[in-house]
């Protein structure tokens, strides 16, 4: 299994395309994985005929584990034909790093490949079948002894392919940031189960032991299962039959997974500060309207939330202090000179937020075209993972379902996410007179630690008197 986008750990095998005994080729895609949000193909990197494939669907993955194992070359010679296959797939574990040849990742299809480890860790006793502990590589060219074959699917039987928590009296392995985390929010490192490699305790785990103690009467409810799993077919034979089923338990993977990992490091993370406004938006909807007829803008996607997106950019002009991030382990502000804007969009799959890059240099055109283009390719599933990386400020256009507003959770790494509620048409006093009129609401979350209240406030504002007054759209920008 690849690694498809920079850091992910693993990925579900959504559906094969080869079954054992097809012949394939160099770049023929042969299944499709899901991670960090998102659906991608995975092509092969070499010619052969398929000879196992190691896991079923729907089975998540870890990044660097065998998924399939293909006869390439002659027979009698399968030993000479797995290097160089592997060599193309993806590199070797970070105790390849030593080699000078292995200093660099080295290229493959689909991803960035295996990363190697910044820092030795602790060696690992080698499993059977492996050489000092390494990994194996992804879509290599095996040989096809039933031996090597039928040992492949044993590796998932560790969690995460790391082993439990620490044996006692051993200190757990964890970075300094990490552990620095964990002091501070009182948790006991030898009490959270390391998912990290190697055994190492990451931010995530952390966070995830830290919202356990939060809510300990959901804890003690009723036992956990060793794995997140269906309800097997006893269970169900033994239910009362007069009834349905009181509970139903689902596995928490792919989007979800990922999602709920964000939003705790998040809320965990960044001092959340919400700070709500509404006003008149009257001029923005006819100016919308407008737009529309504008034979310039002819065949673009023209509605509010391109105005909205406009208008926040203009604001980030005026307030350039609120576009930055924290650097926890330099202890320094990062402003950023660009704008991603986020979009949240939500897909069959889930929430994700892919974001506009470098959207304070488009046109109100380009800026129409962008967001037309983000929101088909995520109702596709087709967003990338690097659709996804590097935003800035986030847009999440709950009004769409009928809400006012609501407090949103930063972007992991962002420093504000503005909520735009539903545009209703409601009495409102204009010029004197109670007339109707086009009302919304926004709500601005930022982390309190970028923006103070008076910063927040002054761009929260900003984009209201855009809003309100779209002629600034001009003369602001």
């Amino acid at each position: 299994m690849p690694d498809v986008g920079e850091g992910l750990t693993e990925a579900e095998i959504l559906k094969w395309y080869v079954q054992p005994g097809d012949t394939v080729t160099d770049g023929q895609v042969v299944c499709e994985v899901e991670t960090a949000k998102a659906a991608v193909e995975l092509p092969i990197p070499f010619d052969g005929t398929v000879h196992a494939l190691l896991f079923e669907e729907g089975t998540t993955v870890d990044v660097g584990q065998v998924i399939i194992s293909v006869q390439t070359g002659e027979a009698e010679a399968p030993a000479a034909a797995a290097p160089a296959a592997a060599a193309a797939a993806v590199p070797v574990a970070a105790e390849a790093a030593e080699e000078p040849a292995a200093a660099a990742r080295q290229p493959v299809l689909v991803g960035y490949g295996v990363s190697q480890a910044s820092t030795k860790r602790r060696p690992r006793k080698a499993a059977p079948g492996t050489q000092n502990g390494s990994a194996a590589v992804a879509l290599p060219a095996v040989p096809a002894q039933p031996e090597a074959v039928a040992a492949a699917p044993a590796a998932p039987a560790a969690l995460n392919g790391n082993g439990g928590a620490p044996a006692a009296g051993e200190r757990p392995l964890a970075k300094p940031p990490v552990r620095k985390l964990a002091k501070d929010l009182g948790i006991d490192l030898a009490s959270v189960v390391p998912t990290g490699e190697g055994g190492v305790v990451t931010r995530e785990d952390v966070h995830a032991a830290a919202a356990s103690a939060i809510t300990p009467q959901a804890a003690v409810s009723a036992p956990a299962p060793a794995a997140p799993v269906q309800v097997p077919a006893q269970a169900e034979a033994s239910a009362p039959a007069a009834g349905e089923a009181r509970e139903t338990r689902i596995p928490v993977k792919g989007v979800r997974k990922v999602t709920a990992q964000a939003m705790v490091n998040s809320a965990f993370t960044a001092p959340h500060v919400t700070e709500f406004i509404t006003f008149d938006v009257t001029r923005t909807m006819k100016l919308v309207q407008e737009l529309k007829e504008d034979p310039d803008l002819a065949g673009l996607r023209i509605n509010p939330l391109l105005l909205i997106a406009k208008a926040v950019l203009v604001a980030i002009r005026r307030n350039p202090d609120v576009n930055a991030s924290w650097d926890e382990a330099a202890q320094e502000i990062v402003l950023k000179h660009y704008v991603n804007l986020g979009i949240a969009a939500a897909t069959p799959r889930g929430l994700i937020v892919p974001n506009i890059k470098d959207a304070h240099a488009k046109t109100l055109g380009e800026l129409s075209t962008a967001l037309s283009e983000l929101v088909g390719t995520a109702r596709d599933g087709k967003t990338s993972p690097a659709d996804m990386q590097n935003g800035t400020i986030t847009i999440t256009n709950v009004g769409v379902f009928g809400v006012d507003t609501g407090t949103p959770i930063l972007n992991p790494g962002e420093s504000a996410i503005l909520a735009v509620g539903a545009i209703k048409l409601q009495p409102w006093v204009h010029k004197g007179k109670v007339k109707p009129r086009h009302v919304i609401t926004l709500a601005l979350s930022f982390d309190h630690r970028l923006i103070d209240g008076e910063l927040g406030s002054k761009f929260l504002a900003d984009i209201a008197a855009v809003l309100e007054h779209p002629r600034r759209l001009v003369t602001w920008a």
